[in-house]
């Protein structure tokens, strides 16, 4: 039996970030908002839980994300091969901003376990 560890990671008036730890990389959740008020402290908690692998983040429950907060997800400056962050569940609305900053790529799919 595998354990599963869940803890938070970060949380201001806009933003939760938990992370849950099993085999396989680390699998982020967002909650809430990302601005250029918390982007840096999002970077910096994602970069805590990388344990030199991947980190699988969850976007399905950010109901906003400026620029900002786009750059920390989407590494645009990082080769597609080299990025670390995984994105999933990314809305339409995310997805769209990604295509439209040039910065959106198919990303393969992470197995987890429920």
């Amino acid at each position: 039996m595998s354990v599963v560890e869940e803890r938070l990671l970060y949380q201001d008036r806009q933003l939760t970030i938990t992370v849950r730890v099993a085999p396989g990389p680390p699998s982020v959740s967002l909650v809430g908002e990302i601005d250029a008020s918390n982007s840096s402290a999002v970077a910096g908690a994602l970069a805590s839980c990388r344990q030199g692998g991947s980190v699988v983040v969850d976007t399905g429950r950010l109901g906003f994300v400026d620029v900002s907060g786009l750059r920390v997800l989407a590494m645009p400056g990082v080769p597609p091969s080299q990025r670390w962050i995984h994105l999933r569940n990314v809305t339409p609305y995310q997805r769209r901003l990604l295509l439209m900053m040039g910065w959106y790529h198919e990303q393969r799919p992470h197995h987890l376990p429920a």
